[in-house]
């Protein structure tokens, strides 16, 4: 029997929703477990980290890209290839300094808030989506690029769009090779 080809899409997005709503219970979870949201947001971030040094062999593996050469490239294989491959979102890239080495993600659609309407009051100060920043810093770091990676604007907390800020933290070495 052959597979209809609606049918892998329809597997992809019962697993993606699968996804977002076992992330929506972690994060509650943390919030029961925590009671300061700088608890809860380093709490994600620190999974975010171990799940990003481990997936950036899976992203080299099954995206075939060539090694990126500045970080505006960077930038762009997270926000064309990552995303896309793991969220099924594309965010738009803005270079935010004269160094080039600061860049925002614009995401106008965040897949991992589609089921969360708000953050309660009293967790005002809660980064919902810390996970995604955690995750990117462990890539970046695995493929030697430190970065500094923080929500700039969150949807979840009144702003018109979902920002991540990438600040890549010292200047790419300049290596001569010997033959």
């Amino acid at each position: 029997m052959s597979r209809s080809p609606g049918r892998k899409q329809e597997n992809h997005k019962i697993s993606r929703e699968l996804f977002v709503l076992t992330y929506g219970a972690l994060v509650a979870q943390l919030c029961k477990d925590y009671e300061k949201d700088e608890d809860v947001n380093a709490c994600l971030d620190g999974m975010g980290y171990s799940i990003g040094i481990r997936l950036i062999d899976d992203f080299l593996a099954h995206s075939a890209v060539k090694k990126c050469r500045s970080y505006s490239e960077t930038a762009d294989m997270i926000a064309q290839v990552a995303f896309k491959m793991y969220l099924g979102v594309t965010p738009r890239v803005s270079c935010s300094s004269a160094t080039g080495n600061e860049f925002s993600l614009i995401l106008d659609k965040n897949p991992l808030v589609d089921f969360v309407e708000e953050l309660p009051a009293e967790r005002a100060s809660l980064c919902y989506c810390n996970l995604l920043c955690g995750v990117i810093r462990g890539a970046l770091e695995m493929v030697h690029l430190a970065a500094e990676v923080t929500f700039l604007q969150d949807r979840l907390k009144g702003d018109a769009v979902t920002e991540i800020g990438i600040t890549f933290l010292r200047k790419p070495e300049d290596r001569k090779h010997r033959r």
